[in-house]
């Protein structure tokens, strides 16, 4: 799903359906009514955080924003076939700076959202702390990682990995001028 209208019309879709208004979801998320107004209608691509506030509050797992409700088992995320699933844009250039391709395509009683990142560099002020439910582990396959988590920082090479906490600030980027890519899996425990 790389057309970011289709994660606007879904979220739209989700909170019709559960009869809440834009308001009352902007209050359940901690977010504005204008952030969930310009989601769904202007193609906004947010970051993993305010999506996962978003799932939450509407009783969805993230994933139900980024592909269809067949669910099939086992899942088999051929690397060859993988499609941009969500495209996060830099705010200043509407360039992807994050594209998550889900490796968990398909399968709707999931209780882990598995992704390859790929993910490019940016400028410094935009290293952005964002914050979640959950925990996400990390794993670096190619280029160099910034992890900021809280107030420290740390640099990941190839085959390094990262667990932590969601809730705890934290910002996930490319180190240098190269992209990264990483696996990632997030997991929410509701």
């Amino acid at each position: 799903m790389s057309d970011p209208s289709k994660l606007g019309a879904r979220i739209k879709k989700w909170r019709e359906n559960q009869n809440m208004s834009r308001k009352d979801l902007a209050e359940a998320t901690g977010l504005t009514e204008i952030f969930i107004t310009t989601l769904e209608e202007e193609s906004l691509c947010p970051s993993i955080g305010p999506l996962e506030k978003i799932a939450r509050a509407l009783n969805v797992r993230l994933g139900t924003f980024m592909d269809d409700q067949i669910s099939r088992d086992p899942i088999i995320s051929r690397a060859d076939d993988r499609n941009v699933d969500l495209a996060m844009q830099r705010a200043r250039d509407k360039r992807a700076a994050y594209c998550y391709h889900s490796l968990a395509r398909g399968k709707s009683d999931r209780a882990m959202e598995p992704f390859f990142v790929q993910i490019q560099p940016e400028p410094e002020e935009d290293h952005k702390l964002s914050s979640h439910q959950g925990e996400e582990f990390i794993i670096l396959h190619t280029g160099r990682l910034k992890v900021i988590y809280g107030n420290e920082t740390f640099f990941l090479e190839p085959g390094d990995t990262i667990y932590y906490n969601s809730i705890v600030p934290h910002y996930v980027g490319a180190e240098g001028n190269e992209p990264a890519g990483i696996y990632a899996v997030i997991y929410n425990p509701d």
